[in-house]
């Protein structure tokens, strides 16, 4: 049985590909010394892994947890034969950090970044029957120069850092397009004037070339359009039909099925999508969805599982999380210091659950002349990847950065965001300095008293050093723009443990009761407050030795029926911004 068999990217989706998940031989390289050795061309390697988990997984059946310079991964994979008539992709999902890929012993590419998708075209390099893949992927998250959100520096796990992630973490996948194809598309809705733009990409575009667009809700046709391929584009306007343009929004996350052909003469190449009609704008202090005020009622979701790390071990674990978190009355999540896989957004879609898209910026030196080379390509890479998914309502792509930053790495990062994708809030930096180059002003707050952290938020919006003794930041003035605290609470709740290393924030609440009332008060704060359009509560689960969670970190519950429906009742509660 191939783990996490199902398709990798359901947003753009085409009927002939291969799931290269399973067994694959494996060996770890701590000398770096692999290409002098031409393990790219050796007939096995030393052990065996289950690809997508990492290697310090349980699920990988490695679980080597120390430090590794590199890995070598290689199979073997066979071929349709009528596979041999078009082009052959090589797809990753991603893998962390350095990668070059082989094919029968000759590199295909390289790639750089540990939580991007990429992909090699390697039909030049294929023969007949049977082919040769090797990977080799080398880490040094304690360089300095590397993107590695909450993965740990030190040999084990700490306070809110936790075990690394090594090598290939999410699906690899092989497949077939045509000799011209489809090779990437942007779509952009405008809900008021009910189409959606779209933008795609042609590979080896032959004269007369047109691309056609259906777009389907409920079994229905909702708009057509078509349009020459000029150059190597192609853009459409696609107009919904006024008594079919149902807006995406929470509770009601309409969807519609977007199937794209690719003409001359004859059909050359199809792809299947989807998208969703949803508006965002700023109007003062709030944040409109569709034009609308919608609190946000986030949770921090760092996306680690006891069993994969990084990696789901299955495709419903990645939505059970979404349906635990709605349960309890949160609509969205701030997806923390990681960029979660396709497939996790893909529910978040179709569940109509809003998040906050980030980067895993912790771990790279911003005042080192080479951070904004490293991050901005792939911060680039990760906007281009989840452009056309409607649950992201916003971009994050630094938290808590320090002092001694180089500020105008902040700003130009926001305003390359902001360049690529205008109809999104970005917030430059969370928690701490913000440059005067954000859409948002956001701080972190772990207080746990409620009347101390009512006093916080009662007239006036605090720079974080009044918030914080222990952070001596100051923040510049900031014109009246939405705010909100993006994080608060973690609450330490341990019941029945008495491991050492656990943590969390403040000190632990006695009984259950002690913890809802405080988690009670502490959230009416910032619901009742008008100057608030959302909060953003640590955390879904636990992680690790972090024992802040809603859940347990196996996502078993770690609080009665009662209290979680307290929870509830405290979350959905109608915010102040939504009686204005």
């Amino acid at each position: 049985m191939i783990p996490r068999s199902e398709h990798p990217r359901p947003q753009f989706y085409r009927e002939n590909w291969m799931n290269l998940n399973g067994e694959w031989q494996f060996c770890i390289d701590n000398g770096n010394s692999g290409r002098a050795r031409k393990l790219y061309e050796a007939d096995e390697l030393e052990s065996k892994i289950i690809v997508p988990f990492c290697p310090e997984s349980r699920l990988s059946g490695v679980e080597h947890t120390d430090f590794m310079a590199a890995v070598w991964y290689k199979r073997n994979i066979d071929l349709p034969d009528n596979w041999r008539n078009g082009r052959v992709i090589l797809h990753f999902g991603a893998v962390d950090y350095d990668t070059e890929v082989w094919i029968n012993g000759v590199s295909a590419g390289k790639h750089r970044g540990g939580y991007t998708s990429f992909s090699f075209d390697i039909t030049h390099l294929l023969k007949d029957g049977k082919n040769s893949v090797a990977v080799c992927a080398e880490d040094d998250t304690r360089s300095l120069l590397q993107p590695a959100g909450k993965q740990s520096k030190q040999y084990h796990s700490y306070s809110c850092m936790y075990t690394r992630t090594t090598g290939i973490w999410q699906t690899v996948w092989i497949e077939f397009v045509p000799s011209s194809y489809i090779s990437d598309i942007k779509l952009t809705p405008n809900t008021e004037a009910k189409y959606v733009r779209i933008n795609a990409k042609i590979f080896n575009p032959k004269p007369d070339m047109e691309l056609y667009a259906e777009a389907k809700i409920n079994g229905k046709i909702a708009g057509t359009a078509s349009a020459k391929v000029v150059g190597s584009n192609a853009e459409l306007i696609l107009n919904i039909k006024p008594d079919m343009a149902i807006e995406w929004e929470p509770g009601n996350p309409a969807l519609y099925n977007l199937n794209l052909r690719l003409n001359n003469d004859t059909i050359v190449d199809e792809a299947a999508s989807y998208f969703g009609l949803r508006s965002i704008a700023i109007s003062d202090r709030a944040v409109l969805i569709n034009g609308k005020p919608l609190f946000q009622r986030l949770i921090l979701d760092q996306g680690f599982y006891p069993d994969g790390i990084y990696t789901a071990p299955t495709d419903e674990a990645l939505r059970k999380d979404i349906e635990l978190s709605m349960a309890l009355g949160f609509n969205g999540a701030r997806l923390h210091q990681k960029v979660f896989e396709e497939r996790f957004l893909y529910w978040a879609d179709k569940l109509g659950y809003l998040v906050w898209g980030e980067m895993a910026s912790w771990g790279l030196q911003l005042e080192n002349p080479s951070a904004l080379e490293r991050f901005q390509t792939e911060w680039l890479e990760v906007l281009e990847r989840d452009y056309n998914h409607p649950s992201i309502i916003g971009w994050c792509p630094f938290n808590e950065t320090y002092k001694e930053q180089n500020p105008e790495l902040l700003r130009q990062i926001y305003r390359v965001t902001k360049q690529i994708d205008p109809s999104r809030p970005c917030i430059d930096t969370s928690g701490y300095i913000h440059e005067g180059l954000t859409d948002i002003y956001d701080v972190h707050d772990y207080e746990q008293d409620p009347k101390l952290f009512d006093q916080h938020y009662k007239n006036r919006f605090p720079s974080q050093n009044e918030i914080s003794a222990d952070i001596n930041i100051p923040c510049k003035p900031l014109p009246v723009i939405p705010y909100f605290v993006s994080e608060y609470g973690g609450i330490w709740w341990n019941p029945g443990q008495t491991d050492e290393k656990s943590w969390g924030y403040g000190l632990r609440p006695n009984s259950e009761e002690e913890f809802i009332q405080r988690y009670e008060e502490l959230t009416k704060v910032l619901i009742d407050n008008p100057n608030m359009f959302a909060f953003c509560y640590t955390q879904l689960t636990n992680v690790e030795q972090e024992v802040n969670g809603l859940y347990a970190y196996d996502r078993s519950p770690k609080l009665s029926e009662a209290a979680y429906q307290r929870i509830k009742q405290a979350n959905t509660r109608q915010a102040a911004i939504e009686k204005e």
